[in-house]
């Protein structure tokens, strides 16, 4: 849908939550503003939520990078643009909590290679391929809990379930525990929006303390992995807590406050990626019923681009935050040390000057070299390859076995400024059989 410029240059707020709750093509439309008007533009920084403007003073405001060309030069200079000072929040957080919440995604080179060693072998090209099978079972299974009934919520019962299961399995968590893993997932993305004032009354109910939610969550999670991480010390497998407690940086055994941090980051950035993505995807699926009639026709040979489009549609991170370690320039604008700059995915994905018709949803684009995952430089995403296995899968499976599925009304989105969320979206299609 074309955008619509609604909105004059001043009375853009990206630090409003009222701005993120604005019909997409208006949102759009005032991203398409600011890139070709005011590209690094500047904004003062969300008032905090009261539990945690007491620990975390308000800073000195940030630029919106806005323009595809700017992020990846941002990207690709690390030694310009730091993450360690936080990298998924606008504030400057204690440094315990950007360590135990952020792990790698909050450090610089050379820790950050370090860390990013230590749990690239789980989603080594190799790995991946060894438990695509894993997948297409896991799937199945998911697919065959809601063929009967005809509908489902889409999100909870698909979905969520596919990259849930997935990361805990790899894990090694016990499918007794999954629930446990989501709410507390759930609990720690939402904690991160109501810091900035964006949180999601589903998630985090009125009159309850937000850092105290984030804290419970977070010992939830802990236990549960200091627990796992104890019996793989005695009893090692073929997983990624195995591998965690036997890693080695600089030296030494990783801490178990590291290796709770590394299961916090796993399971909420392999969730909520590819979960978002799959329930917008089909939500554009079901807008754009010719795309899905030429990926229903070819369902393998479209798969690989039609997964990508569905990344750059749904941008499902919006924004990671750097800081600038020395006078330098972008965007023909003068930068200093200590300035904040947020990248925002979602404005360099409908970038005009890098997609013909951004605005349009196609299955066959290509080349599209979206920012989805980031762009290429130390941060880009590690799950990236597991996130497209999934997507891809799940959706031949669901072509395969409920090629008439569509969304119904619109997507329950979640309350946030950081992630395009969604927590629930109806779905229907023809009641089939359970396979086998």
């Amino acid at each position: 849908m074309e955008p619509r410029d609604l909105l004059a240059l001043d009375e853009i707020n990206l630090s409003d939550p009222a701005f993120w709750e604005l019909p997409n093509p208006v949102r759009d439309g005032a991203f398409r503003r600011l890139r070709r008007e005011r590209p690094l533009a500047f904004f003062e920084e969300p008032d905090l939520d009261p539990a945690i403007a007491m620990f975390i003073p308000k800073g000195n405001g940030y630029r919106a990078v806005t323009r595809h060309a700017d992020i990846v030069e941002v990207s690709r200079n690390p030694e310009i643009y730091s993450s360690a000072k936080g990298a998924t929040s606008i504030q400057d957080m204690p440094v315990e909590l950007l360590e135990y919440f952020g792990s790698m995604v909050n450090t610089d080179d050379p820790r950050h290679a370090l860390l990013r060693r230590v749990v690239s072998q789980a989603f080594s090209p190799r790995t991946i391929k060894r438990i695509e099978e894993r997948i297409e079972t896991l799937a199945g299974s998911i697919i065959d809990r809601v063929c009967e009934r005809g509908e489902c919520d889409f999100v909870l019962d698909v979905a969520a379930r596919l990259p849930l299961e997935v990361i805990c399995d790899l894990m090694g968590v016990s499918p007794s525990d999954y629930q446990t893993v989501f709410d507390a997932s759930n609990v720690i993305v939402n904690s991160t929006n109501a810091a900035v004032g964006a949180g999601d009354p589903e998630y985090t109910p009125e009159g309850t303390d937000v850092l105290t939610s984030l804290l419970v969550k977070a010992e939830e999670l802990t236990a549960l992995v200091s627990e796992l991480a104890e019996y793989r010390r005695a009893t090692p497998a073929d997983d990624v807590t195995s591998s965690l407690v036997n890693a080695n940086v600089d030296g030494e055994a990783l801490t178990p406050a590291e290796i709770a941090s590394f299961f916090i980051l796993l399971v909420v950035a392999g969730n909520d990626t590819a979960r978002n993505t799959m329930s917008l995807g089909l939500h554009a699926l079901t807008e754009y019923p010719e795309q899905r009639a030429r990926w229903l026709a070819d369902p393998r040979g479209v798969g690989p681009t039609a997964v990508e489009e569905m990344v750059r549609w749904c941008s499902p991170v919006v924004w990671m935050r750097r800081t600038v370690t020395r006078t330098t320039q972008l965007a023909g604008e003068g930068l200093e040390e200590g300035d904040k700059v947020l990248l925002y995915y979602n404005s360099a994905n409908r970038d005009e000057d890098v997609f013909g018709d951004p605005y349009d949803f196609d299955v066959r684009r290509s080349p599209n070299p979206h920012l989805g995952f980031g762009a290429a430089g130390p941060h880009f995403c590690l799950g990236a390859p597991l996130a497209r296995i999934e997507i891809g899968v799940m959706f031949r499976q669901l072509f395969e076995r409920l090629p008439d599925i569509v969304s119904v009304g619109e997507p329950d989105r979640l309350r946030s400024t950081f992630i395009n969320g969604v927590k629930h979206l109806s779905c229907a299609f023809t009641p089939t059989p359970v396979s086998g």
